[in-house]
């Protein structure tokens, strides 16, 4: 094996150590799973008394089999692991799966002697799995090197399937093969990843995603510590990830409003929309996501046409085309004058496609249907609805959406909204003419649009930078020093003088236009508006005023602190513009901006580099589109400008250090232009580790 962690699945010879013949002990559970489900590799029970253990030959230790093991099941006590773990070592074993727990799950001391058992494999170059950890199971060999329950049921299927299933928790992960089973779905390999001493769930993936025989990747995720591995899987294969921890908790303590919208969570969106996988909700989405990539087909576009024998069905089917960011396929006029030919009159010839319940008189509507949509060009993909079909008129359309694959094979699923009972026979003929079924449109058209996702290229970014990068900024910059900065290339601020005494007010306002705007400058204040360090529209009559309020503000002096003084500039569309750092890299984050940004929280992430494509996706994915558009009479506003300001802003910054996090708000839009009116900084050493997500 060029890897050995493909032993978890394709071992040539596995050893249980801590094997038992005592019913109920899980040192049972495993030999019981290889019989039953026919390993065909060699299996070495160990346990000190060396008694035969079901038919097995047993031995004392590993190390007196004297032959190749590729993977090793350790299931003894907490203090019998690091001297099982030592003799997997010194017996030249593969891969080591810690099943006992009681480490860094548990306690300090726990993590203490986990680390030990990475230390030891890492001398002979065994791989450790674990701890805490349930197994794996499936491959060609019928593997079961596991101590789930899941496996004892009658039930329960070992099946050659094609979709590999990859997750941290083993008690959620059997869980999911199980509800996979039990919907007709073949999950082909199973492992789970416990504590991650060594071996992390992606590494598995990475390894599953060069097998020839695994057509999608499915991922549960506590925790993703290496991006360079899920992009290099993502790449390989479909991908579909569930990561938990959905936590807000990390914007609390954030500095910045870009830090604060920048959570962890939209952070990890941002990672894996970059990879090219597909971030899931729940199992059930996981599943549905396993579902369509094991059909193997890939969607070409984003073209969608509804086959429906109701109304309403073609209905919630057109609005899910919409939310998932697919196309109401635009029929041919050569398609709808035939379908015009077979449809009754009160039915619908354009998509989406309702042939209504006179199918039950004319079971063939269906069929000939399909085979007219299924030669039209402009169809990427095809949803076949129907409510409460009984029996045979049920397996007919399975028989028929199998045999059109003859004629064109482009993915098609199946909305059946109605018991199982009604025909039990069909869902044999779905699955093994490999179409997904799903019980609402809204999740067959939601599987679809996972699909398209996957399938787009990834988008590479190859351009010339718009500025010369910036040096690092002090910890204590000012914004007057930080928008000195931007306006050395090129990115538009507001006229500016910077006064430390009242002689020099009324001269400053009159230099910057005679309408001003006058901020306090307080080192690390980031958030103005709240302390009352911001005062607008001020003139020549109200300026002596207000530099006196803004001069003593900061408390934390013995002097007055300067002001800044600056052009005034007419309210438009607020921006907000903001590049932290992340275990991913540096991240954009562009939104709505205002003083009320973090309560509005409309924003959208990318990694970077980003180009003028992806700061326009973004865009549209918040309300900024719609106002930059202009709104109640509004002008619109310059779109272009603030697109360049946003490359220019991360051209400047992509040289400064993990830990910087820099926040633009507002960037001021109007049909004139864009400009920089407020800017603040911070760095701090939380991304330095270059810990996980």
């Amino acid at each position: 094996m060029s890897n050995p962690i493909t032993a978890l699945w394709s071992a040539r010879s596995v050893a249980v150590i801590g094997a038992t013949e005592r019913l109920g002990a899980m040192g049972r559970l495993p030999l019981e799973y290889l019989q039953r489900y026919g390993y065909e590799g060699e299996v070495f029970p160990i346990n000190p008394k060396g008694e035969s253990i079901l038919g097995f030959k047993t031995y004392k230790n590993i190390k007196e089999v004297q032959k190749k093991i590729d993977l090793a099941l350790i299931m003894v006590p907490f203090d019998l692991v690091h001297q099982a773990v030592l003799d997997c070592s010194d017996a030249n074993v593969s891969v080591a799966v810690v099943m006992s727990s009681g480490f860094a799950e548990s306690s300090d001391a726990g993590a203490d002697a986990q680390n030990t058992l990475v230390k030891i494999a890492k001398k002979s170059g065994m791989r450790i799995v674990g701890p805490n950890c349930i197994g794996s199971a499936g491959g060609a060999s019928k593997l079961a090197a596991t101590f789930s329950p899941v496996f004892s049921g009658s039930s329960t299927s070992l099946e050659d399937g094609n979709i590999a299933l990859v997750s941290q928790s083993g008690a959620l992960g059997y869980g999911i093969y199980s509800l996979a089973n039990e919907r007709s779905l073949s999950i082909g390999y199973v492992v789970t990843t416990g504590n991650e001493a060594d071996v992390i769930a992606l590494e598995v993936a990475q390894a599953l995603a060069n097998d020839n025989k695994v057509s999608g990747i499915l991922i549960y995720a506590e925790s993703l510590s290496d991006l360079g591995l899920l992009n290099e899987v993502a790449t390989n294969k479909p991908t579909a990830i569930l990561k938990s921890g959905r936590s807000v908790a990390g914007a609390i303590a954030a500095a910045s409003h870009t830090g604060a919208l920048a959570t962890e969570d939209r952070v990890i969106d941002a990672a894996i929309n970059a990879s090219g996988a597909v971030r899931v909700d729940d199992v059930e989405q996981l599943l549905d996501a396993g579902s369509i990539f094991s059909t193997e087909l890939p969607m070409k576009g984003s073209n969608v046409a509804i086959l429906t024998t109701s109304g309403g069905s073609g209905i919630l089917g057109t609005d899910a085309i919409e939310k998932y960011g697919l196309t109401l396929a635009k029929l041919s006029s050569e398609t709808i004058i035939e379908l015009d030919k077979i449809v009754p009159s009160y039915g619908n010839t354009s998509n989406p496609i309702d042939v209504t319940a006179a199918i039950m008189s004319s079971p063939d509507l269906f069929e000939r249907c399909v085979k007219v949509l299924i030669k039209d060009p402009n169809i990427d993909a095809i949803v076949a609805t129907f409510c409460v079909l009984v029996g045979k008129d049920v397996e007919a359309i399975a028989s028929t959406l199998r045999d059109s694959r003859s004629i064109r094979e482009i993915p098609l699923v199946v909305a059946r909204t109605g018991s199982k009972l009604l025909a039990p026979e069909a869902d044999n003929l779905f699955k093994v003419s490999k179409i997904p079924v799903f019980p609402t449109p809204e999740r067959a058209v939601r599987a679809l649009g996972m699909l398209y996702k996957v399938c787009l290229p990834k988008r590479k970014v190859n351009r010339a930078a718009l500025c010369q990068p910036l040096a690092t900024p002090d910890h204590k910059a000012t914004e007057a020093q930080l928008k000195e900065a931007f306006a050395t290339v090129g990115i538009q601020i507001p006229r500016s003088v910077v006064v430390s005494n009242k002689d020099e007010v009324i001269a400053a306002v009159s230099k910057v236009g005679g309408r001003a705007v006058m901020k306090a400058i307080i080192p690390g204040l980031l958030h103005k508006s709240e302390a009352g360090a911001v005062a607008l529209d001020i003139t020549e009559t109200n300026a002596m005023q207000t530099y006196e309020k803004l001069s003593q503000l900061d408390k934390n002096s013995n002097s007055d602190n300067k002001v800044l003084i600056e052009s005034f500039i007419p309210k438009g569309v607020e921006a907000l513009v903001g590049v932290t750092s992340s275990a991913a890299g540096k991240i954009l984050t562009i939104g709505v901006g205002g003083v009320l940004t973090e309560v509005i929280s409309d924003v959208s992430l990318r990694l970077l580099p980003v180009d003028e494509n992806v700061v326009n996706e973004m865009i549209d994915e918040t309300q900024l589109g719609v106002l930059l558009a202009g709104v109640r009479g509004a002008k619109p506003a310059n779109r272009e400008a603030f697109i360049s300001t946003v490359l220019r802003i991360t051209d400047a910054v992509i040289d400064w250090p993990i830990g910087s996090e820099l926040d633009i708000n507002p960037v001021t839009v109007l049909p004139e232009g864009a400009w920089v009116l407020d800017a603040a900084y911070a760095s701090s050493a939380k991304m330095a580790d270059g810990g996980g997500l």
